[in-house]
C-alpha cells in the first residue's frame, strides 16, 4: 500500500466518502475509514439510502417499530435515513471540532421529487436540519433553477448546504451567486456567518460517459482524440471560477464577517470505462480547498496505486478551455449535455427514492404485527 490518501489529505484535498450504510456505523468500518484512511466526510443520496435499506443488514428492528406504530412510508424512510444520518454525524463531531466545522460533514438530501418546487424544497431542508439536529451536517440541495433560490434562503438560515447535481459552469456560477446572497441574508439576520458552512457538488465522470458516447458515434480519428477530456475540462474550469468568485470584492465583504468559502466537491468520482485509469478523477482534479467524495472502490484504489503529484488543477485552464473548444468543433453541443445531465440526475434520484418507498413500504406490511 502507498500512502496516496496521506498525499493527498497533505495537498488539502478532503477525502469523503460517498456511502452510508446502518452496518457500516454499526460495524465500527466507518470509525476505521476514519482512523486508517483519512476520511473525513460522507456523503448519502437516495441511490445509497435505497441500496442500504433494502439490503435490510440493521434495519428491521426499527422497521418493526416504525409498522407497530403505523407510521406513513414517507415517515418511515425519514425516521430511518436521519438515524443513520445523526449515527454518523456522532461519529465524525471529533474531525468537525477539530477542524472548526469544515470537515466531519454528513450529507442528507431533500425529498428529490421536490427538485422544482422552491418553497417546498426550503421547508424540508428546514426538517431535516432539525430531525438530524447535529451541527456537522450538510442538508443537499439540489442546483435546479428551482433550488438555486432555495439555497439562498437556506443558507440565510444559518443551514449548512452541500448544492448537488452540478454540471454546468454557468449553473455553478449561480449556485456561488445562490450561496452569497445567503451569507448576504445571513449577516444582515445578525447571525455568525462563521457557523455556516457549504460545498458545492460538481459531477465528474458523468460529463465522460455522456460525451464519450457522442465521440464514439461520430467515430473519427479527431473525434476519437478527444474522448476522456471533458469532464476534467469542465471541473478545472470550474475550479477557475471558484478561484475568481472567491477573490472578488463581493466575497472579501464577507470574508472580513468570517464567513467560510463554499468549497468545490468532486462528485461521481468512480471511473465508468475501464478503459481509463480508475484513479483518474482524484489524481488529476487534486487542487487546495477542495472536497472529493469517492465511493469505497475508488478510495481502495488511490490507497493502493493513487499517483498523487502535486496540484493538477491551477495551471490548466487555458487547456480545458482548448479541451472544451474542440468538443464544440466537432459538433458537440456542451448546453445540451450539462442540461440533459442535470435532467438525468434528477430522474434517477427520483426514481431511486421511489424505489426505496417502494421496497421500504413492503417491509412494513411484512413486519406489520397481526391485528387479532
Amino acid at each position: 500500500m502507498t500512502d496516496a490518501l496521506k498525499r493527498l489529505a497533505d495537498e488539502g484535498v478532503a477525502i469523503w466518502l460517498d456511502d452510508l450504510s446502518r452496518k457500516r456505523i454499526t460495524s465500527g468500518n466507518l470509525a476505521e475509514l476514519i482512523d486508517q484512511q483519512h476520511v473525513v466526510g460522507v456523503t448519502t443520496n437516495p441511490s445509497i439510502f435505497q441500496k442500504a435499506i433494502s439490503g435490510g443488514d440493521g434495519y428491521e428492528q426499527q422497521l418493526a417499530d416504525l409498522a407497530a406504530r403505523k407510521v406513513t412510508v414517507e415517515e418511515a424512510v425519514r425516521m430511518i435515513t436521519t438515524a443513520d444520518v445523526r449515527d454518523a454525524a456522532d461519529i465524525l463531531r471529533p474531525v468537525h471540532d477539530a477542524t472548526g466545522g469544515q470537515d466531519g460533514r454528513v450529507s442528507i438530501e431533500v425529498d428529490p421529487r421536490l427538485a422544482h418546487n422552491t418553497a417546498a424544497t426550503i421547508a424540508e431542508a428546514k426538517q431535516l436540519a432539525w430531525l438530524v439536529d447535529r451541527p456537522n451536517t450538510f442538508i443537499k440541495i439540489p442546483a435546479t433553477k428551482a433550488g438555486l433560490p432555495a439555497i439562498t434562503e437556506v443558507i440565510g438560515l444559518g443551514i449548512s448546504v452541500n448544492v448537488t447535481l452540478i454540471f454546468s459552469l454557468e449553473r455553478y456560477r449561480a449556485v456561488m451567486d445562490a450561496f452569497l446572497a445567503g451569507l448576504e441574508k445571513a449577516k444582515a439576520a445578525g447571525l455568525d456567518l462563521s457557523k455556516i458552512h457549504s460545498v458545492a457538488s460538481f459531477f465528474v465522470s458523468r460529463v465522460d460517459t455522456e460525451i464519450d458516447k457522442r465521440i464514439d458515434k461520430l467515430g473519427t480519428d479527431e473525434a476519437k482524440a478527444l474522448r476522456g477530456t471533458a469532464a476534467l475540462a469542465n471541473a478545472r474550469l470550474a475550479y477557475q471560477a471558484f478561484e475568481e468568485v472567491f477573490s472578488s470584492d463581493r466575497w472579501a465583504a464577507l470574508d472580513r464577517a468570517n464567513a467560510n468559502k463554499q468549497r468545490p466537491l468532486w462528485a461521481s468520482t468512480g471511473v465508468k470505462d475501464p478503459a481509463y485509469k480508475d484513479t483518474l478523477y482524484v489524481d488529476d482534479l487534486v487542487a487546495p480547498g477542495t472536497v472529493n467524495t469517492m465511493p469505497e472502490a475508488t478510495l481502495e484504489a488511490v490507497e493502493g496505486h493513487g499517483e498523487i503529484t502535486g496540484d493538477r488543477v491551477r495551471g490548466t485552464y487555458e487547456q480545458a478551455k482548448a479541451d472544451l473548444d474542440a468538443l464544440a468543433g466537432i459538433g458537440i453541443s456542451y448546453d445540451e449535455v450539462v442540461q440533459l445531465l442535470e435532467d438525468e440526475g434528477v430522474e434517477k434520484f427520483e426514481a431511486s427514492w421511489n424505489d426505496l418507498l417502494k421496497s421500504t413500504e413492503a417491509e412494513l406490511n411484512r413486519l406489520a404485527p397481526s391485528e387479532a
